[in-house]
């Protein structure tokens, strides 16, 4: 079976301040990578706006209303020092948690072996009820509660390794004894959260965080230690990654020093974990990662390493 990727000519048009980190050139870049050669055994799909109901999965009624009353018609929007919504911004959002869920719809019923959701705004810093950290829907829980919902999975487990805690990921889990959120950070950094103390009511989550200076041996210590045998033990029906590349030695808003190849060493982890446990089922969903080649770079690797599994 093949690698699906889903993405929508929609993101690039989420605007952001000039100057801003999170800007269209990141799909851009993605995209333009994407096309080349190597890549043309992908399987590709649109991303389709998410249903109202798989929202809520993770986020309150008022709060969804909030953001479709809020979202400007023309100029831009400023929800938080770090957090716009343009003219664009709502249907980028809503695609980018439809694109997540038809992934999951895509690899649960076995059309594909995984899935790769290049999108933006990003999600897993969006709480229940609060956008913030460039993000509005929570896409990976979004999309964990809907394959337990949709497809009746038992368990579902969330890698995120992004340079700055989920937070929100953290925050709509904490009391789901159902869904694992482990996760890799730089601490202490953006948004402050992700203390190894920090573990659910139910210990289901499992925070690793790096120190500034920190890079692969360090990273890599972190899964082999800490996050792969707590899912191991967890034994999940599917692996969602929230995949943020900001953890590269080129990005500009964090100090930890990872390499294109230690991104591509993590998916191939978590890929033998999901071969043990979930029948392969790996479904990965773009976060963050704020230099334009070290995005490039760690995405190829990423995606190359999804489809050798296929």
């Amino acid at each position: 079976m093949s690698t699906l990727y889903v993405t929508h000519p929609c993101f690039v048009r989420h605007l952001t301040p000039p100057g801003h980190p999170e800007r269209p050139d990141r799909m851009r870049v993605v995209e333009r990578i994407l096309e080349h050669e190597r890549f043309q055994p992908l399987e590709r799909e649109s991303a389709p706006v998410a249903d109202t109901a798989d929202l809520l999965l993770a986020h309150p009624e008022h709060y969804v209303k909030a953001l479709e009353d809020a979202a400007p018609e023309e100029g831009m929007l400023q929800l938080d020092n770090d957090t716009t919504m343009s003219p664009g911004t709502l249907e980028a959002a809503l695609r980018a948690a439809g694109g997540a869920v038809l992934a999951v719809d895509e690899v649960v019923t076995r059309k594909v072996r995984n899935a790769f959701v290049g999108a933006r705004p990003p999600g897993h810093h969006a709480e229940k009820a609060n956008a913030m950290g460039f993000c509005f829907f929570n896409n990976a829980a979004v999309a964990a509660r809907h394959a337990r919902k949709a497809h009746g999975l038992d368990r579902v487990a969330i890698v995120d390794w992004d340079v700055h805690h989920g937070n929100g990921t953290q925050d709509i889990l904490w009391d789901d004894p159902n869904i694992m959120y482990c996760s890799t950070h730089e601490m202490p950094l953006y948004p402050g959260t992700g203390a190894a103390n920090e573990r659910g009511e139910h210990d289901t989550i499992v925070n690793v965080p790096l120190r500034a200076g920190d890079g692969g041996p360090e990273f890599r210590e972190a899964f082999e230690v800490a996050i792969l045998p707590r899912i191991e033990t967890f034994r999940p029906d599917l692996i969602i990654i929230s995949a943020g590349f900001d953890a590269h030695v080129r990005d500009p808003l964090a100090n930890i020093n990872l390499l294109e190849a230690d991104f591509g060493w993590a998916t191939a982890k978590l890929m033998d974990l999901a071969d043990q446990f979930a029948d392969g089922r790996v479904v990965s969903l773009m976060e963050g990662g704020y230099d334009l080649e070290g995005l490039a770079r760690s995405v190829a690797a990423h995606v190359m390493t999804l489809m050798r599994g296929t």
